[in-house]
């Protein structure tokens, strides 16, 4: 088993972050999980059951329980090699939550992306995708982020009102990395988002095109000459 992260997961959700991973092939390593796994969360364990003459099998335990429902509706049905993975909440867990747990839940899966989207600046050199997610969920549901070098940051909400409370209560916000590194940082909307959001909602009449305001080129025939 490998750990992964700090800090203890805060529960929430009627599942514990633990995962089923299914159908994997016979030669199957613990890295090759932690790769394909990663992207949704901080990884507590894994734990891979390959006996002989049983189709090897998986647990991954995430500290965030949430972090756990990205990844089955991530991964579920994904192609691994030769082998189309099966990646469920463990039978115990489905039995008392019901599937997706949590307050997300009553909406379905999460998407993966979203036109919800911030931009955070000022983050500290160690300030991971992963920290910026665990601070930002304090304003809702996070379906992406995403860390630049120059300490600029994305982070998308499934909800609008999630990714208003975060301009509102998390801009100038204290931010501490993993490894202990504190900064203010910035949370402003995303303009080009918010853009296309407006745009999407307008009638298709009053779109307006790079090419509308130049107009259309008329076509004009050569004048006639009369003799």
């Amino acid at each position: 088993m490998a750990a992964f992260g700090r800090g203890a997961g805060r529960g929430g959700g009627t599942n514990d972050g633990r995962v089923y991973v299914g159908n994997l092939p016979s030669s199957v390593r613990e890295k090759d999980l932690e790769d394909l796994f990663f992207r949704y969360g901080r990884i507590r364990s894994v734990d891979i059951k390959n006996q002989r003459g049983v189709i090897p099998f998986a647990f991954v335990e995430f500290e965030d329980p949430r972090d756990a429902e990205d990844a089955v509706f991530g991964r579920n049905g994904y192609d691994f090699g030769d082998c189309r993975l099966r990646v469920e909440f463990p039978r115990s867990v489905r039995g008392r939550g019901g599937g997706m747990g949590g307050s997300r839940g009553r909406f379905g899966p999460p998407s993966r992306r979203s036109d919800f989207r911030v931009i955070v600046t000022g983050l500290p050199p160690s300030g991971s995708w992963q920290d910026l997610k665990d601070h930002m969920r304090e304003a809702g549901d996070v379906c992406y982020a995403d860390v630049q070098k120059d300490g600029t940051g994305v982070v998308e909400f499934l909800r609008k009102e999630d990714m208003d409370y975060a301009v509102r209560k998390l801009d100038d916000s204290k931010f501490r990395s993993h490894e202990g590194e504190t900064s203010y940082i910035r949370v402003q909307p995303d303009r080009v988002a918010a853009y296309l959001r407006s745009r999407s909602r307008s009638p298709s009449r009053n779109r307006w095109s790079p090419y509308a305001s130049r107009g259309s080129p008329r076509y004009s025939p050569p004048p006639r000459l009369y003799r």
